[in-house]
């Protein structure tokens, strides 16, 4: 694949980057590097490679699926101007 010049001026417009004639013809040839960079990943062989999130084969943490109120009621409302029975206490606000 590969960019020209016209493709360079709307990428650099579309990112809101002032781009002058000199610097467009350089961004073109680094973004064919890039992309040239890119198509060399489609030839490597994956075949049988189980996707994976982490080099090191671990098992994640996972805890029970309990509905609970967390035990927080008191610090959460701690800091709180008014409150009465763990709960936020407001003024009305509509009549």
């Amino acid at each position: 694949m590969s960019v020209d010049i016209d493709t360079v001026k709307r990428v650099a417009k579309l990112a809101r980057i002032a781009l002058d004639a000199d610097r467009a013809k350089t961004m073109q040839g680094e973004l064919n590097t890039i992309l040239g960079f890119v198509e060399q990943l489609n030839e490597v062989d994956i075949e049988g490679v189980e996707p994976m999130t982490s080099v090191v084969d671990m098992a994640m943490k996972k805890r029970k699926d309990v509905v609970n109120d967390g035990d927080k009621a008191e610090d959460i409302v701690a800091n709180a101007p008014a409150v009465e029975e763990n709960f936020f206490m407001v003024s009305k606000v509509i009549e």
